[in-house]
């Protein structure tokens, strides 16, 4: 093998290409204090992705200790694939939400295809079947015809994907702010059913046993994605981007039927997904976890090229991977198989003893390292900067309101999102009870009455705006959201995006609003399971908004008690929860400020928990038709929503000055039910009608037609994207 291309390891060293590589000063003098010598080309490649902030969640992993992992109904918290919840009778869910940021950016098709792939195949290398896939997207303003190229790309991306490998597409939520420019952010997450016995680890151990390489042959797509997603964009992000990966689906659904009748077989020892870092990821933990060594022979690699090197292979992120651990001398028995279903697959290594992680090629040692040592990046505390916080008054009074309402209702954000949601299959495998469009998805368990109930949310200008209650308010909106159906919340999954942590701002976002997040998690009984963070989303003039993403699942008991929830004229409209002057991080203060005020938000979760609690009840005895949370845009908007979704009327009266329809005060529902509903904190504004909608307060009303309503909420993205090239 010629290495024409690769320094020696004094090279490295004297011109200081480790910097290049991702590795740090510090970093580089730590792996040559572990190896006792300066390392080699492939040695330098693996240690600078391992110890990535992508893989290694070096400035996080302290915030991530808050978190309660455990629970009643928790089978596997974090630290595998994905996350592990039983729901009784033998069966679980398996679920998480994984960030595909940075190549979103450079190439918005395959980055968002390759997003979903990854997260599927997190859930499929447990021992789960997906059954429902949720997006979180975060775009600039569609008044710039880049971020209406991307949302198109990003959007045929999770289309072409999932549509093809068949996993159903049933919820989601997207967001647009200028924040977002140049750096839009694409999580996806993926829920999957399995019975208990299938649920798999990645492990490797035993010595002797085999280590089988499956899926598409390796290229040189993805080198150094994994460097790449760790660092913010700027003048030299194009000399660095690495060749984008691409999404194979067809592949990936015979990668999937594969790996679930692998995990059948007794003769498996682990397995896992060759996802960020590929094969050096995958192998690397899989022997760490298992407390072995391990050696691979990479002249057995199947490879998509000739002249492919040893550094190249490791590093590579092609897609449509996986990686077993097989009992020694059953290899051949896995091998026919995977040739059955038209999958190229290669014996390239066994486990070995001690805790050496051995890479050669034709008995060459192209690297030779202690295996902890690639799990074990070093972990930085930095210091934040405090974020000084003022009690703004806001006085939206003298605005023209129904200018704003129709401002807001036909913004992006807050308008239909069918146009995204049409082009995604919402009804793979035929159990989809309720799809994208008007709350959460849910997913009925095949064979039994039971569904889970399934949604994902993120609330950045709250986070901004007050770090620490923002981020509890990020996961008692999604609490919400779950509880709409009659749910019980089981547990939840995080993405973190955030710009970089090395700015002051920005690193006590992640510490503040990782706290409050902690918790809500506590207080609302939803552990965290499993979860991703992204940092470095940040161009060379700004950041992000900080971006918490969260994704819950919950178990419905008996799926019929959806059934029959039309609501119809007659019907009275309800406010539950206090209205107040919540205007930190709304869409009005956006609208009329144009800047996100560090003004404190006020949430009790303790009384989110009661009254979520409550309103479940309620919903499954049918006291309540229709359950319903308000978030962004406040009782205006959810109202405005309600009734252009649903095509009917509505008329209410509130109590209180104009600008309180736009205030996003936290833990309030709107509820559709019979006249005379006895609820605590409820309040009966109105009734729904035949075709108008109206809202009467103390200084303002806002009235027009149905149609009008629709209208304005329909056309809010379609308006932007017939320009779109």
């Amino acid at each position: 093998m010629m290495r024409l291309t690769e320094a020696t390891p004094q090279e490295i060293k004297e011109q200081k290409m480790y910097l290049d590589m991702g590795l740090t000063e510090s970093e580089y003098e730590q792996v040559q204090q572990i190896l006792g010598r300066d390392p080699n080309w492939t040695e330098t490649g693996i240690f600078s992705v391992m110890w990535s902030e992508h893989c290694s969640y070096k400035h996080s992993k302290p915030f991530l200790k808050q978190f309660p992992t455990d629970g009643e109904q928790v089978l596997m918290g974090p630290g595998e694939g994905a996350g592990v919840v039983d729901i009784g009778d033998n069966q679980a869910v398996v679920f998480k939400i994984e960030s595909h940021n940075h190549p979103s950016a450079v190439e918005p098709y395959e980055g968002a295809a390759t997003g979903v792939g990854g997260v599927i195949r997190d859930i499929m290398s447990i021992g789960a079947r997906p059954i429902g896939v949720l997006n979180s997207l975060r775009f600039g303003e569609l008044d710039n015809p880049n971020n209406q190229h991307l949302l198109k790309g990003v959007v045929s991306g999770l289309a072409g994907y999932g549509n093809t490998i068949g996993a159903a597409a049933v919820s989601g939520e997207v967001e647009f702010d200028p924040s977002y420019n140049g750096n839009p952010l694409v999580n996806a997450m993926c829920v999957g059913l399995m019975t208990h016995d299938k649920m798999q680890k990645g492990t490797a151990k035993g010595v002797g046993n085999k280590v089988i390489y499956l899926g598409l042959k390796t290229g040189r797509d993805g080198i150094h994605a994994a460097t790449f997603a760790s660092e913010g964009f700027s003048e030299d992000s194009e000399s660095k981007r690495p060749t984008v990966q691409m999404g194979d689906p067809f592949t990936g659904k015979k990668l999937m039927e594969a790996t679930l009748w692998a995990i059948d077989q007794p003769e498996l020892v682990g397995i896992q997904d060759m996802g960020a870092a590929g094969l050096t990821s995958s192998s690397s933990e899989m022997a760490a976890k298992g407390e072995s060594g391990i050696v691979l022979n990479l002249e057995k690699v199947p490879v998509r090229e000739a002249g492919i090197s040893p550094y190249e292979m490791m590093l590579s992120e092609t897609q449509e991977r996986m990686l077993l651990v097989v009992e020694d001398g059953t290899e051949q028995k896995f091998l026919d198989a995977f040739k059955r279903f038209e999958l190229d697959a290669a014996v390239i290594g066994e486990v070995t003893e001690g805790d050496t992680y051995l890479i050669k090629y034709e008995d060459e040692v192209y690297a030779e390292i202690p295996v902890e040592s690639l799990s074990e990046a070093p972990v930085y505390v930095l210091e934040g900067t405090e974020i000084e916080m003022v009690e703004h008054t806001y006085d939206y009074n003298n605005e023209d309101l129904n200018a704003v309402f129709e401002q807001l209702l036909n913004h992006p954000t807050l308008g239909d999102k069918s146009s995204i949601y049409q082009q995604l299959d919402s009804q793979a495998g035929a159990n989809t009870v309720q799809k994208s469009g008007f709350g959460p998805g849910v997913v009925r368990v095949e064979g039994t009455n039971k569904a889970v109930a399934m949604a994902v949310d993120g609330k950045s200008r709250y986070v901004y705006a007050d770090p620490y209650n923002g981020g509890k308010e990020v996961i008692a909106a999604t609490f919400r959201t779950i509880i709409s159906t009659g749910a019980l919340p089981l547990a939840m999954t995080d993405c973190l995006n955030y710009g970089s942590p090395e700015k002051g701002e920005v690193y006590t976002q992640l510490e503040l609003s990782t706290r409050g997040m902690a918790e809500a998690s506590r207080v609302l009984n939803t552990p965290v399971v499993s979860g991703n963070v992204s940092l470095y989303n940040e161009t060379e003039t700004s950041s992000i908004l900080p971006t918490p993403t969260i994704g819950m699942v919950g178990l419905i008991e008996d799926v019929n008690t959806l059934a029959d929830r039309d609501i119809k004229p007659g019907d009275a409209v309800y406010i539950i929860g206090e209205t107040g002057m919540d205007f930190a991080g709304s869409q009005i203060e956006k609208l009329i400020d144009k800047e996100i005020k560090h003004t404190t938000r006020h949430i009790d979760l303790d009384v989110e928990f009661a009254r979520g609690m409550d309103l479940r009840e309620r919903f499954i005895n049918r006291e309540i038709t229709m359950l319903s949370p308000i978030g962004r845009g406040g009782i205006a908007i959810k109202l405005a929503q309600l009734a252009s979704q649903h095509n009917i009327g509505i008329e209410a009266t509130f109590d209180f000055d104009g600008q309180l329809l736009f205030s996003e005060t936290s833990s309030r529902y709107i509820v559709i039910a019979p006249k005379g509903l006895d609820i605590k904190d409820a309040v009966e504004v109105g009734e729904l009608t035949a075709d108008t909608f109206k809202l009467t307060t103390n200084t303002v009303t806002i009235e027009q037609t149905v149609k009008a309503t629709q209208a304005l909420w329909e056309g809010a993205i379609p308006q932007w994207m017939t320009s779109a090239e």
